[in-house]
């Protein structure tokens, strides 16, 4: 059993919060750093994800009926809080998205400045993306412990490009770009290659098929396990089959890099937590690596979108308590 796994969060709208001016309070109602809040909690490392060219006010329309914060996440804000965690002995997780905004299993826009692009052109770009990305971080003095090249990439990333179904050969290459930028910068960062559904092996396999027998190029395969979002209760035996398949089919490390559960039901999300970190520590020979919480720093009434999977309540005008 691996007792020395990762507890980690996934902070991302913070320094967006944060310039708000929201804040966050401890249980006695004193202000605190919401980063040394999740530390004192328990949390061990922290997950942040990067943007190619986020617009400037950090807000994204993503439908014509819902409008998402993004947080400030191109690479050079991202540094600037990725140091705070530093400084508290945390591990980072680092998360390239390959997009503007938020890529997923259902939206993984190319780009704007990439659209035009051919194939090697975007192999090249995704390359210097991620180096000159990590280039900031290493002059900032943060070495990340972990970097997600592609965010649910199940069905491929920067569509039409690296679509699974009409593009497996080129999905593999970009994706081996960024895995070769990271080693470049970063030789001893562990690369994560990042599913949605961890419950789906419909979902699931058949990228990773592909993605291994065409070369591709990975340290590690990261899930996203939200039981809410499929309108079940979580099940500890088929997370730990799941987790148990996948490392022994494809002999590699595994992780839950997201994770949340209904606000709203505290109960039933602090059960996904505990069976998220028992089944990682039960995957053989220590190679379940870790859990990470996505954005418990929020309430869903401060969120244009009413996120409803957070972990923070509102408890008074623009002050949050992390729970």
């Amino acid at each position: 059993m691996n007792k020395n796994i990762a507890l980690g969060v996934d902070l991302g709208w913070v320094n967006q919060l944060e310039e708000m001016g929201y804040s966050w309070v401890d249980d006695s109602g004193d202000d605190i750093d919401p980063i040394e809040a999740c530390k004192k909690m328990g949390a061990n490392a922290v997950r942040f994800r990067i943007f190619v060219n986020p617009p400037k006010d950090a807000i994204w329309q993503k439908h014509e009926d819902e409008t998402c914060m993004l947080g400030y996440c191109d690479a050079e804000s991202v540094t600037k809080v990725a140091a705070r965690a530093r400084d508290l002995d945390m591990d980072i997780m680092l998360d390239f998205h390959y997009s503007d905004h938020f890529a997923d299993l259902v939206i993984q826009d190319i780009p704007d400045a990439w659209k035009d692009d051919d194939d090697d052109t975007l192999t090249q770009k995704v390359y210097l993306h991620t180096v000159e990305s990590l280039r900031l971080f290493k002059e900032a003095g943060i070495e990340p412990k972990w970097v997600q090249v592609g965010n649910e990439i199940n069905n491929g990333m920067m569509w039409p490009k690296g679509s699974l179904k009409d593009s497996p050969v080129s999905l593999v290459r970009f994706l081996n770009a960024g895995y070769d930028a990271v080693k470049e910068i970063f030789p001893n960062c562990l690369v994560i290659t990042h599913m949605a559904g961890i419950q789906s092996e419909e979902l699931c396999v058949p990228f990773l098929d592909n993605f291994l027998s065409q070369g591709g190029r990975t340290d590690i395969i990261g899930f996203s396990y939200y039981p809410y979002w499929v309108q079940s209760k979580s099940n500890f035996e088929l997370l730990c089959s799941c987790l148990c398949m996948y490392e022994k089919k494809y002999d590699k490390p595994v992780l839950i890099a997201e994770v949340g559960g209904e606000d709203s039901d505290e109960e039933e999300s602090l059960t996904t937590i505990r069976h998220c970190v028992e089944a990682i520590r039960s995957v053989p020979n220590g190679r379940g690596l870790g859990v990470f919480y996505w954005e418990p720093e929020v309430d869903r009434r401060i969120l244009p979108d009413h996120y409803p999977l957070g972990a923070a309540r509102l408890v008074g005008e623009r002050k949050l308590q992390c729970c």
